[in-house]
């Protein structure tokens, strides 16, 4: 039971869980949500070592202050979290919280626990770890944006009893219940929550998830090791107790040939960041190639509205159109990678089709420019008052279809005459260059089951990255994450979608489809409702 007795709550709970889901949530794409290649009747077992290679290293080792992908797959396995949601309906279901009750003003979130969980380092998980994990978000810094943006209005937590935990609000959050299952919130022990961020980021911390950090290398590996006497797993798990695997390596290797090629010959088990160009040898080395669209903000170029250039909407605008999001899907990113439509992926709660308004349009690119004042010259490149047009995208190696693809984004506005340069910098640079906002555009995804990852990156009442004006948008913003009837969330979801493509805050490219490369030796490697990976049901056979 997921919903308080009391009957005012009753009536509202149900349009909350909805907020979480629309008809075509989540669908997996390829082969699947699982990879079990050959051996679908096989009987699971426990033992053994997977060895994931990924493409890069985020240089922090705790779940709260980690927003790539390459790392996200590694630290999801050390934190619980008080809830989940199923990938497949989008429905927020028990974990460390069996039950819960929601005011009707959708501003205080009542947990109460499941007894015996515990911290790998002998903590209860209780009220007060809840408290302790809370409390501690706030003065997380730039690189826990996103666990910011969702306890944004945060008055504290009580400790009711034990295993009660009331979570406030200053204002309605009906967005909250989703945070709650997300790996950004994942709880951590008192202890941990006591570091300062830049000792959980280089020491890591106290989970209680089914695995723990046994080793951080950085630039090289992260090695987990299975937590003994586990038993309080996701609702969603098949494994009841303790995880099937010993350990698992995440070996970081840039190159997507030596990923590929070392899947191939059998000395990994699994690969992250798949490209279109391996699919073929691994398909004909008999590779399970898992893919699963990212619901949130979709790959594409976010602008520094700051800066003199693109403080002009109308070079924004040009940039936009001059983008042909359907050669560069077909080109670059895996099969079946879907061009933008909108600033969220399909897959998000609430997305809308705004396909048309991101059409590729070079006339009306190059009409856009002139109006704004900058003339071609006989080479083709744009000047104004003798300044050249040109461009920095900010971007890090994440994923090796980045360079490709800011190769062609490069081609496709040199065609309408804007010069581009392409700045790569480590992924540990990402939270000083977000902090100080010293970029033109930055290229990357923001991956969240829920439309409120919007407000995450758009609001200029929090850290205001891409350094918008105040403006009708951030009511709109604020307004949906509070509302908690889903019809008038809609609209409100809508609305802010339609403000944020017209006036070009980002320039939307791509979907993230996010493609796996699996040994058939690897079983029940599953993603979870955000297209990150699952471990605790893993086996190797």
């Amino acid at each position: 039971m997921h919903r308080s007795h009391r009957r005012r709550p009753l009536r509202w709970v149900p349009a909350l869980a909805a907020l979480a889901v629309a008809p075509t949530l989540l669908a997996a794409c390829g082969s699947g949500g699982s990879a079990d290649a050959g051996s679908a009747a096989a009987a699971p077992r426990s033992g053994g070592t997977l060895t994931f290679a990924v493409g890069s290293d985020a240089g922090c080792v705790d779940p709260q202050q980690v927003g790539s992908n390459d790392t996200i797959y590694s630290m999801r396995q050390l934190v619980d979290s008080l809830t989940d949601q199923d990938p497949r309906t989008g429905a927020i279901v028990p974990w460390l919280a069996r039950s819960w009750e929601i005011s009707p003003d959708a501003r205080t979130f009542t947990f109460h626990l499941r007894p015996g969980a515990t911290f790998s380092d002998g903590a209860p998980v209780d009220a007060h770890a809840v408290k302790a994990t809370f409390d501690a978000v706030p003065h997380l810094g730039v690189l826990g944006q996103l666990a910011v943006g969702y306890l944004s209005g945060y008055t504290g937590t009580t400790v009711v009893d034990d295993l009660t935990a009331r979570v406030g609000f200053a204002q309605p959050n009906a967005q909250f219940l989703q945070a709650s299952s997300t790996f950004s919130l994942g709880l951590v022990s008192p202890a941990s929550a006591a570091k300062t961020p830049q000792q959980r980021c280089s020491q890591g911390v106290a989970g209680s998830g089914s695995f723990t950090l046994a080793k951080y290398v950085p630039g090289q590996s992260i090695t987990l090791t299975r937590r003994a006497g586990y038993g309080w797993g996701s609702s969603l798990w098949a494994k009841k107790g303790e995880a099937y695997l010993d350990s698992a390596v995440f070996r970081i290797v840039p190159e997507s040939g030596v990923r590929t090629g070392s899947l191939v010959s059998g000395q990994l088990d699994a690969i992250g960041s798949v490209g279109r160009a391996d699919e073929a040898a691994l398909r004909g080395a008999g590779v399970a190639l898992q893919a699963r669209a990212n619901p949130g903000v979709v790959f594409g170029l976010s602008l520094n509205n700051s800066r003199p250039l693109l403080g002009d909407a109308r070079v924004r605008q040009a940039i936009l159109f001059a983008v042909n999001r359907g050669q560069i899907a077909d080109t670059v990113f895996p099969t079946g990678t879907r061009p933008a439509t909108s600033v969220l992926a399909h897959t998000t709660p609430y997305y809308t089709d705004l396909g048309a308004q991101l059409r590729f349009d070079q006339a009306r690119a190059r009409a856009l420019l002139d109006e704004a004042g900058w003339r071609a010259g006989p080479d083709g490149v744009r000047s104004k008052d003798g300044v050249p047009l040109r461009l920095t995208i900010t971007w890090g190696p994440v994923a090796a279809t980045n360079q490709p693809a800011l190769e062609l984004v490069q081609q496709q506005l040199r065609a309408v005459g804007v010069t581009v340069v392409l700045h790569q910098i480590p992924i540990s640079q990402f939270g000083a260059i977000q902090r100080t906002s010293d970029f033109d555009a930055l290229w990357g995804n923001i991956t969240r089951a829920d439309p409120d990852i919007l407000r995450t990156s758009f609001s200029t009442t929090l850290l205001n990255t891409y350094r918008l004006a105040p403006s009708e948008l951030d009511t709109v913003l604020t307004d949906q994450a509070a509302q908690p009837d889903p019809t008038k969330r809609r609209a409100l979801v809508d609305r802010a979608q339609r403000l944020i493509v017209a006036n070009a805050y980002t320039v939307p490219v791509v979907e993230l489809q996010t493609e796996l490369g699996v040994s058939k030796k690897v079983h029940g490697l599953a993603f979870e409702a955000s297209s990150r990976i699952q471990l605790h049901d893993t086996w190797k056979g």
